[in-house]
């Protein structure tokens, strides 16, 4: 397959994909005759992976550690799994801090015409206040 193949059925920009080899988080890949690059499943499997864990919010500069552990150092499955469990936590965390902001929302949205009637009166109180003056 294709960059531009591979960009339509992992829904990643041909340009990230080509930054993803850039910074070896896919393996530099072969090319054809007149310099193509080359896809297989298993690069696909790792952009989707990458995709994934971008989209979570994981740094790159984690996500390069993660799959140089896995590409290049033997018996590193202990520092991956570490690595693996340390992003969980920041993703929990910042899901947390996003499901706060949905709650605070809901009850903005829930509240809204008492949040409206009340500003509403205040500000045509200030606008009478600011006429008698």
């Amino acid at each position: 397959m294709n960059i531009k193949q591979v960009s339509e059925i992992t829904k990643v920009p041909a340009s990230t994909i080509r930054y993803y080899e850039k910074e070896h988080i896919i393996p530099p890949l072969e090319r054809n005759n007149v310099g193509v690059r080359n896809f297989d499943e298993h690069l696909i499997r790792r952009i989707n992976f990458a995709k994934t864990m971008r989209a979570a919010g994981m740094e790159i500069a984690a996500l390069k550690k993660y799959i140089y552990l896995f590409d290049k150092v033997p018996n590193s499955q202990n520092e991956q799994l570490e690595l693996l469990k340390q992003q969980r936590t920041i993703m929990t965390n910042k899901r947390d801090d996003i499901q706060i902001a949905i709650n605070h929302l809901n009850y903005k949205i829930e509240h809204f015409a008492d949040h409206m009637m009340t500003s509403e009166h205040e500000l045509s109180e200030l606008k009478q206040q600011r006429k008698k003056d």
